[in-house]
């Protein structure tokens, strides 16, 4: 997602208020201007960034969690093996038996 201007994305219709110390305002400041934008798009821009990263991070964890389950699961109890893969086990078999 680059630094495009906010308004070029849709309207703002919601506000977001916060309290900084003069250091972070600064620093902050310092970086817009370095990304040559303005100090509100660059805030809501990195805290979007920051929300997307949050978000994936979390999605990753549960579907790897489930993944996990999965895997397990066929573990414990594993599938009969249908027909095609039986009759691929024999031919194996046959062929590599001494």
């Amino acid at each position: 997602m680059g630094y495009q201007s906010i308004t070029a994305r849709g309207l703002k219709k919601e506000r977001l208020e916060t309290r900084l110390t003069p250091q972070q305002k600064k620093r902050i400041e310092r970086a817009a201007k370095i990304k040559g934008t303005s100090l509100s798009d660059f805030v809501v821009l990195s805290a979007e960034d920051a929300a997307l990263r949050v978000i994936r991070e979390q999605e990753t964890l549960i579907l790897n969690e489930r993944a996990k389950e999965v895997f397990i699961e066929a573990l414990l109890k594993p599938p009969v093996p249908g027909q095609r893969l039986a009759a691929a086990a024999k031919r194996f078999r046959a062929r590599t038996a001494p």
